[in-house]
């Protein structure tokens, strides 16, 4: 047991340090490239902020909540690989091969900062939330953030929330520590987004150790006003970094009005499995086998969706950020999840989901990723299960082992 965890710990120390790559991207860049397309975001930050423009913030603990407007350049789509932030091998970046970092512009008040939310609206007046894991710099949160908004194709006003994080696989409390201090920085910015008028929905993303601080905010926010704001429709959990006894105490407190959860799992994350040994040796939420008991059960009474990525291969060699990296998955979330539809609607038919995520996928997903990321539809819902078998057989495929459990109906306990 004791060589098994010496070797995990190896291989997440050899996977953290492979980076290879330059820090220090955030100064802007005047060069541009044809076809290179833009995302335009909030990056608000509880961190400390740096001397060092090309760094902008620190991985330590600020004295309150900073806000700038940052425009990423993304390289033409025939130059990049969805999924992938292409690093910038030197500095300074080529943006017709790599991400590069086209503006920067403080947002110094509220009022500023309610005026960018205006000027960006989309149509859907949807904003999407994102809160990043652990091991992460202010750039590794703001590029992958781009990168998943960009690859999802979603209509939203995209906002990262990036709190303070060493960017060290060794600080690991210290990490966790810096989510309880930013609690309340990160309620206080959903609740003033949550408010504004030009906001009709809001969808919380976060990933890793970020999900307790995401779930966190929100439960205060439940505690504080008797419910989440109105306008949290729906909250994206990946790979969540989670004890599931805590999470079920922390669903119970946002009572009967609590957002719409989605789970992405895989059993065989290594650095949830590394986490688990670091707290107690308690199941991490993001590892749960959600078609076992007692987790099956507990889910579907809470309603909440989850999705099993298991079978789902990724370059990350610790399966830990298979949400962002697989084509099939952004498009999930871009098309489905983030544009408030559930895909435990009733409405929405197996064909119409196994085609979203199917048709033109890449032999790193392959079909059988299809099959696994729709089968938690058919589960529950009559009007997908009737058509579920013919649709295995089509594309030859066993989604056995591998579906993911989800409920459609609200409940007041969660996984424990």
């Amino acid at each position: 047991m004791r060589s098994g965890f010496i070797g995990l710990l190896a291989a997440c120390l050899v996977t953290a340090g492979c980076a290879g790559r330059p820090i220090g991207v955030m100064e802007p860049v005047d060069a541009k490239a044809d076809g290179a397309s833009r995302v335009d975001l909030i990056a608000a930050t509880t961190r400390a902020p740096s001397d060092d423009k090309a760094i902008l913030f620190t991985g330590e603990r600020g004295s309150g909540l900073m806000m700038d407007a940052v425009t990423i350049s993304i390289p033409p789509e025939k130059n990049r690989k969805v999924g992938q932030v292409q690093w910038p091998k030197r500095l300074p970046p080529d943006p017709s091969r790599e991400f590069a970092t086209a503006a920067v512009d403080p947002l110094d008040s509220d009022a500023e900062a309610k005026a960018w939310l205006r000027k960006h609206k989309v149509t859907s007046r949807r904003v999407l939330v994102f809160v990043h894991g652990f091991n992460n710099l202010y750039e590794d949160s703001v590029y992958r953030f781009a990168q998943i908004v960009h690859d999802s194709g979603a209509e939203v006003v995209p906002v990262v929330f990036t709190w303070p994080s060493r960017g060290n696989i060794f600080d690991y409390a210290y990490d966790r520590e810096s989510t309880n201090y930013s609690r309340d920085a990160l309620e206080d910015m959903l609740t003033r987004i949550a408010s504004h008028p030009d906001v009709a929905d809001v969808t919380v993303m976060a990933h890793s150790m970020g999900t307790w601080l995401a779930v966190e905010a929100l439960r205060q926010m439940a505690i504080r006003n008797g419910r989440v704001h109105p306008k949290i429709n729906n909250v994206i959990l990946a790979a969540p970094d989670l004890d599931v006894d805590v999470f079920a105490q922390q669903f119970r407190a946002l009572q009967k009005d609590a957002p719409h959860f989605t789970l992405f799992v895989s059993r065989d994350d290594r650095a949830l499995t590394l986490s688990k040994h670091l707290s107690g040796n308690v199941e991490r939420l993001g590892r749960i086998d959600p078609s076992k008991e007692p987790y099956r059960s507990e889910l579907e009474s809470a309603g909440i969706t989850v999705i099993d990525l298991t079978e789902l291969k990724a370059e990350d060699q610790l399966n830990h950020g298979k949400f962002a990296e697989s084509p099939e998955v952004v498009r999930l979330i871009g098309q489905r999840l983030v544009a408030g539809q559930t895909i435990t609607d009733s409405q929405v038919g197996l064909g119409e989901g196994i085609a979203a995520v199917t048709v033109g996928a890449t032999s790193t997903v392959g079909q059988a990723a299809g099959a696994v990321i729709s089968a938690p539809i058919s589960i529950f819902d009559p009007r997908t299960r009737r058509s579920y078998g013919r649709q295995l057989i089509l594309f030859g495929q066993s989604a056995e082992g591998t579906i993911g459990s989800v409920g459609n109906s609200l409940g007041a306990t969660a996984a424990k």
